[in-house]
């Protein structure tokens, strides 16, 4: 029961960051790309599990 938890805890996270990305590529603003990059590196860091 834990590791399907966990396994949906990760596909949370990819969805998330992969929102975060498609916002980031569409976004034509500077300082709103680096708000995006800031909101989604500990998103990356959990997908990777390096945090």
């Amino acid at each position: 029961m834990a590791a399907f938890i966990t396994f949906l805890y990760y596909l949370m996270v990819a969805f998330f960051s992969a929102c975060f990305i498609w916002n980031f590529r569409r976004s034509k603003n500077w300082q709103t790309e680096v708000l995006y990059l800031i909101v989604l590196l500990p998103f990356l860091l959990r997908l990777f599990r390096l945090k």
